[in-house]
């Protein structure tokens, strides 16, 4: 289901500005944002209207506005009419971006998707409000599936008469036609399936009115001439050589034809606002009109590529935006052809699809039998009270423990998505340490001498890595002179420190003090109630007395260094999110997915890459002592750190295993960390998210009505347990499916919801029984 905005503006002027009020809501529902701002005075912007109105008028192309002499269209025109639009375009969009009308425009950022398909309307009495193109809006041009319409701040909705059609019904009027071509409209309408036309070509006033009164139509069109008068406030269409009517003097026929469902009124014909202004008085509920004067040749392109994804299944505001952009094609002989047509909108009806035209006025189903409905009650209040009982545990963490099992369940049964090419992981092992104890190499409480890190550091120099990423904590000064200058000098090396934390009387380990602060980034995980590491940190504000200053963590400051050439850098969004190119980084609440009271500050879910390897791993020993690959360290980030098992064991608990021989080190932690960020930004690899609270408690609860329909459908035990077991594994499935794509949704509170509610259905029906 699409989305629905409104702008409604209020009281003002463009010496005064305009009171704005934006709402944001799904198609069919009451508006759930609702956000009021303010444009500021713009006394200029009518007269960069009449500026390029004017030059558009003076192009003169054989317009279906009235039968005058074709002029002809000279270069210099064209290029007038296209310096003058482009000016009001600037000034539109500019004055669009005033700072008093910027929370609008974030919270329309804020609330829609670019993919989303978005109905807008734009409630407005004033006039020149009407006119501008606000097609243009630069951020209406972000979202490809969203057109905007014109509506009156005054409407009603008109109630439809429940009766048959099997075609789509079309009273096609054909006005005055002189100097134009209106066979091509005719022959454009005889070509849509699955409709019944009636053409009136040139009709008298009484011939015109008793068509109608006479049928229930669905579409009105009219091709021919018409115009605007008194300032845009009413219009005249010409129906023959010598007659012409207002929309006040077809008002009756107009409202009797409305009211036997007359769905939509396309005038393929000039300067339509006038009519529009007037229909809509009489609540009609969908209008497509030409803003301007209408070249012959566009309004029948417009038409054909209208008709051909309106017919085609396309809704109505798509179709109207498709074939308004096909337009573009004329531009060169028509100058600011996608500028014309214009939906006029009642908001209180909601566009129909061509199908529903067709059948919109089917018969009502008749409804269930009383006792049927009453049996159809006991499931659905079951379901319920099911799910408000599960998800009140949920509420109060009684289901963490399984919703995070079967979390780890479905990580460790994705499919392998390979190493990750852009990593490459220096390690430290058992072997690797006892040769340094033979070359006499001095350790210092940690696992990576002096001698060994500054040969290690001057080799990956000659091979120009885009990174390098010292996992291993040095809190004391180098005692070679080479190393400490090498630590100061080596600009793309990041070293590690560890922050301080009260509530577990941690102190914090300092940084490496040859390294610059920033080239710093803490190594702390956060570990679940379980101790298993699910959850990345991207940033966090360090305690006052810690001894690790650092607000980024390591694997972040790698990824910001691996960026930097590609002209990637961080920033933050006004809701405190981290952002990397068109890439958000949307933190935890307290409440997300299967956590409960969690504190998630700068904190996203950790989606592993890969159970077995997730990139190329090279031990200390080996690299220092054997010939290297020039290709596998240029440009890529290299990790140094420990997979010891035996001393400075550096591992960690994660969903492919928590006992010791199955814990990850933390350098490889750190390099699924850096990967899931890089193949975010760069691959479009997705981030593990969860829904909305509201989401997955309509999740929940669909499960539960799932499992009171089997229990009300199947009565033998038997069966009903297959159909249970069946329906399981189908969310089990669905589940999966969804974490494979980026998704983590309840599992074990639907599939709780779906077993508690056969139950309690069961246990009824045996009532009933006895």
């Amino acid at each position: 289901m699409g989305k629905l905005v409104v702008l409604k503006f209020g009281e003002g002027s463009f010496e005064q500005g305009f009171a704005v009020t934006l709402q944001i809501g799904e198609e069919c529902d009451r508006p759930s944002t609702e956000i009021t701002g303010k444009l500021p005075p713009s006394p200029e912007m009518p007269l960069y209207y009449s500026h390029w109105q004017s030059s558009y008028r003076h192009l003169g192309n054989r317009y279906r506005l009235h039968a005058d002499k074709v002029q002809v269209t000279n270069v210099s025109m064209i290029q007038d009419c296209e310096n003058t639009a482009h000016i009001l375009r600037a000034r539109f969009n500019t004055w669009l971006r005033a700072e008093e009308f910027r929370p609008l425009r974030e919270k329309w950022l804020e609330r829609l998707l670019p993919t989303e398909e978005v109905r807008v309307i734009l409630q407005t009495e004033n006039n020149q409000l009407q006119l501008l193109p606000w097609h243009l809006w630069d951020l209406l041009e972000r979202y490809p599936k969203t057109e905007i319409a014109l509506a009156s701040p005054t409407y009603d909705r008109i109630i439809k008469p429940c009766t048959r059609n099997q075609a789509v019904n079309i009273l096609a009027i054909v006005g005055n036609s002189q100097g134009i071509d209106t066979q091509a409209d005719q022959a454009l309408l005889q070509q849509c399936s699955n409709a019944d036309i009636s053409f009136v070509v040139e009709p008298q006033r009484k011939e015109l009115t008793d068509h109608l009164w006479g049928k229930n139509w669905d579409i009105l069109f009219f091709a021919g001439h018409s115009s605007s008068q008194g300032n845009g406030e009413s219009g005249r269409i010409y129906l023959n050589q010598t007659d012409s009517l207002s929309i006040g003097e077809l008002k009756y026929a107009l409202k009797k034809a409305i009211e036997n469902g007359l769905q939509l009124a396309i005038f393929n014909s000039c300067d339509g606002l006038g009519l529009a202004r007037e229909l809509a008085d009489l609540q009609i509920p969908q209008m497509i009109i030409m803003r301007e004067p209408v070249p012959d040749r566009v309004a029948q392109e417009f038409l054909k590529y209208f008709l051909a994804g309106f017919a085609g299944g396309e809704s109505l505001y798509q179709a109207v935006r498709q074939a308004r952009e096909r337009l573009q094609g004329l531009e060169d002989k028509f100058p600011c052809a996608t500028w014309l047509p214009v939906i006029c909108q009642n908001p209180a009806q909601k566009p129909p699809t061509w199908e529903e035209l067709r059948c919109a006025n089917t018969e009502e189903i008749p409804n269930l039998s009383a006792s049927l409905q009453r049996r159809f009650n006991v499931p659905l209040f079951s379901s319920l009270a099911i799910a408000t009982l599960v998800c009140g545990m949920r509420f109060l963490g009684l289901l963490q423990s399984g919703e995070l099992k079967a979390f780890d369940l479905m990580m460790r049964s994705r499919p392998d998505e390979g190493i990750d090419s852009r990593l490459l992981i220096v390690t430290i092992d058992d072997n690797d340490l006892a040769t340094q104890r033979q070359n006499g190499e001095s350790f210092k409480g940690i696992s990576l001498s002096d001698r060994s890190l500054n040969k290690l550091l001057a080799k990956l120099e000659q091979y120009d890595p885009r990174a390098i990423g010292l996992d291993i904590y040095r809190d004391f000064p180098a005692e070679e002179q080479d190393l400490t200058t090498r630590l100061q000098q080596t600009e793309n090396l990041i070293g590690v420190c560890k922050g301080s934390d009260r509530t577990a009387n941690t102190k914090g380990i300092e940084p490496p003090p040859e390294i610059p602060k920033e080239r710093v980034g803490f190594s702390d995980f956060v570990l679940d109630s379980d101790g298993v590491l699910r959850r990345h940190f991207l940033f966090m504000n360090q305690e006052a007395a810690s001894l690790c200053s650092a607000s980024h963590a390591l694997s972040m400051q790698l990824v910001f260094r691996y960026l930097l050439p590609l002209k990637i850098k961080p920033q933050f969004t006004l809701q405190g999110n981290l952002q990397l190119g068109n890439n958000v980084f949307s933190t935890l609440k307290s409440r997300a997915g299967g956590y409960q009271g969690i504190d998630p500050n700068g904190q996203i879910l950790l989606n592993y890459r890969s159970s077995k390897q997730i990139a190329e791993q090279v031990t200390l020993t080996q690299f220092l002592y054997s010939p290297v690959n020039p290709g596998a360290i240029k440009d890529k980030v290299v990790l140094i750190g420990v997979v010891a098992k035996g001393d400075f064991r550096d591992t960690w608990s994660t969903p492919y295993g928590a006992s010791l021989d199955k814990q990850m080190p933390g350098v490889l932690v750190q390099a699924h960390m850096v990967s899931q960020i890089l193949s975010n930004v760069l691959d479009k690899r997705p981030l593990l998210q969860v829904w909305s609270l509201w989401v997955e408690v309509i999740w929940i609860w669909g499960w539960s009505l799932v499992g009171g329909i089997l229990a009300w459908q199947w009565r033998s035990l038997p069966l009903l347990a297959l159909a249970v077991g069946v329906t399981s594994g189908v969310l089990y499935l669905l589940c999966f499916g969804l974490l494979i794509l980026g998704a983590w949704v309840p599992f074990v509170p639907s599939a709780l919801s779906l077993v508690a509610t056969v139950g309690l259905m069961s246990f009824h029906n045996s009532k009933i029984k006895t």
